[in-house]
């Protein structure tokens, strides 16, 4: 069993930027980020293997940047030019063989 702790979340003002870190208790292969805004489905954010292969969902393309630390089992999420669509709860997301966890999610809230 893989445990995945987030954090950094909190409320940015719209065109504010926030980080949040995710760190993993073992070695995971693919790691992500994905997100849920309340009445619509979850869906993804950004993803990174552990060679570095890099995906990003178009509306955050030159927004967000997401990282990672093979050392130390974290992952990371850079956002930029943040604006109120993004509100969401972000959840990390991590790929170990056929098994895939969850970390407990953390709010976003970019308003004015």
């Amino acid at each position: 069993q893989v445990q995945l702790v987030e954090s950094g979340g909190g409320l940015v003002q719209p065109g504010g930027s926030l980080r949040l870190s995710c760190a993993a208790s073992a070695s995971i292969n693919a790691m992500g980020w994905y997100r849920q805004a309340p009445g619509k489905e979850r869906e993804l954010v950004a993803a990174i293997s552990i060679g570095g292969i890099i995906n990003y969902a178009d509306s955050v393309k030159g927004r967000f940047t997401i990282s990672r630390d093979n050392a130390k089992n974290t992952v990371s999420l850079q956002m930029n030019s943040l604006r109120p669509e993004d509100t969401a709860v972000y959840y990390c997301r991590g790929v170990r063989g056929p098994v895939i966890y969850w970390g407990q999610g953390t709010q976003v809230t970019v308003s004015s």
